[in-house]
């Protein structure tokens, strides 16, 4: 069961070949056994049970959804009723929530069950899933190698079977970049079309939660049931709820079958075809084109001139942003709170210093500085300036082309360790994703070959970025290229990933 999708399952259960508490405790004992991965921080079965009973009782009643009694893994990120809410951090390692995100109460009461919350970055800061206070997350496909960030407990977690669909959040590429990374499939929404509600806050014009599955027709079953206008968030887009499944299977401009795709114009920004782009990378990519042409695509080179300049930018937004967040984190309210100090200034230097990892201090340390008095106008400013200029070559790209396509990293997944010493070679690593987040567009990445060499088992993803609001095409593209080709079908051995 655990290698069908989300439709396939959803098969198994109105067929009665399985039922949902059959199935969470096939995926229960895939957790257990894969213990190894690190992918999870929180499991409780008696949880997981109660509400894989609970959704047989609604398929019993003839009640059901399309997502009923489907398991899901959620980024612990998002606080979660009944599970500890920890963003990865010693900070909040035993913050239990009192409420659902809107997330998780979304797909909740579309009958989800939750298989329990995966291991992150700390407060999503990372391109490696290594900042964790709960310790790396190993990627399924060689355990020597990262997972990717921040959503590499997720990413991991699809990866490797132990649940067929996960939660998670993407504020520079943490889930386009892990997704890559895993060899699965990942969207990040136009920034406001998912709720930020009950998501802990790292950079709040950035954060946007989304979908990790399999393949683009279950991302687009999940995004139906967590998107949506929330009046909890003020940062939520007021549209009429869509269904991201309406393109799928169909031609793009009404064409014939054997050529699904003719009329699609595809834009290939020059800037993502350069001098940093690992040759192996460059292969699979470029066969990933060759087969949409295939489809009918045409090819069109673009340029976004500005792409160098999204990584400076990015790292002054995202940290000053981050600052202002993570000073909520105090050891007055909730929290961890340092056992012995001498006064109330005293508690909050010693908490903050006890309960956030080295690179959540650094970011806060280059946010605070960017925000000062002085330095505002200097770097902050002149950070937004850009961004409305990156965001602006994104739609000059679009008067030529439909959808954007490149890589999603320069590298297939490096080594557990080898970057750690050099925060910078990990920001740089984020190059192809970063200015799609400062534009607020949707992307996504989907699994499109393999390195070479020494990498030959390390996954490589296609990134397809779309103009705003343009989910459900961008999925048609996706899915397209998935009824063509079998890379998203593809899984780790069980000698590798430890089941």
């Amino acid at each position: 069961m655990h290698q069908k999708s989300l439709t396939e399952l959803r098969a198994a259960l109105d067929s009665k070949e399985i039922s949902a508490v059959e199935l969470a405790q096939s995926y229960l004992q895939r957790i257990e056994a894969a213990k190894d991965l690190n992918a999870f921080i929180g499991v409780d079965r008696e949880l997981t049970l109660e509400q894989a009973r609970a959704a047989d009782a609604a398929i019993a009643q003839g009640s059901a959804g399309a997502l009923t009694g489907l398991p899901i893994a959620h980024k612990d990120v998002f606080v979660t009723r009944g599970w500890t809410s920890t963003a990865g951090s010693h900070m909040l390692e035993n913050y239990a929530s009192p409420f659902d995100a809107t997330v998780v109460d979304r797909l909740k009461r579309a009958g989800m069950v939750c298989l329990g919350k995966t291991n992150m970055d700390e407060f999503a800061m990372g391109s490696s899933n290594e900042n964790s206070y709960f310790g790396a997350v190993k990627n399924p496909w060689d355990t020597k190698a990262v997972p990717g960030g921040s959503s590499g407990g997720s990413a991991a977690a699809v990866a490797a079977r132990l649940a067929p669909a996960a939660t998670g959040t993407d504020t520079g590429g943490s889930i386009r970049q892990p997704a890559s990374f895993t060899g699965i499939t990942g969207i990040k929404p136009t920034y406001g079309r998912v709720s930020r509600y009950g998501m802990i806050a790292f950079a709040s014009s950035l954060d946007q939660g989304g979908p990790m599955a399999q393949s683009a027709a279950d991302c687009a079953l999940l995004l139906n049931a967590m998107g949506g206008f929330d009046e909890r968030d003020s940062t939520s887009l007021q549209r009429e709820n869509e269904d991201y499944t309406r393109y799928l299977g169909k031609t793009w401009n009404g064409g014939d079958a054997a050529k699904p795709l003719a009329g699609l114009r595809i834009g290939m920004p020059k800037e993502y075809f350069g001098a940093g782009l690992a040759d192996d990378v460059r292969a699979s990519i470029q066969a990933a084109l060759k087969a949409y042409e295939t489809l009918g695509a045409t090819l069109v080179e673009v340029s976004l001139p500005k792409t160098e300049l999204s990584i400076p930018v990015y790292y002054i937004i995202a940290p000053a942003e981050a600052s202002s967040n993570l000073s909520r984190f105090d050891g007055v309210r909730y929290g961890h709170r340092a056992a012995q100090y001498k006064d109330l200034l005293d508690m909050y230097k010693k908490s903050r210093a006890e309960g956030f990892g080295p690179e959540v201090k650094r970011r806060i340390l280059v946010g605070t500085y960017v925000l000062s008095h002085g330095y505002y106008d200097a770097y902050y400013l002149q950070a937004q300036k850009i961004r409305r200029i990156i965001a602006r070559d994104f739609q000059e790209a679009f008067k030529q082309c439909d959808v954007i396509m490149g890589p999603v990293a320069p590298s297939v997944a490096w080594n557990l360790g080898e970057k750690t010493d050099d925060p910078v070679q990990m920001y740089l690593a984020d190059i192809y994703t970063l200015s799609v987040s400062l534009a607020g567009l949707p992307g996504m990445s989907v699994p499109c070959g393999f390195g070479a060499g020494a990498n030959a088992n390390r996954p490589v993803g296609l990134q397809i970025i779309g103009n705003y609001f343009n989910e459900a095409r961008m999925l048609q593209v996706a899915d397209a290229f998935q009824r063509a080709t079998d890379w998203h079908r593809k899984a780790p051995s069980a000698s590798a990933s430890g089941v």
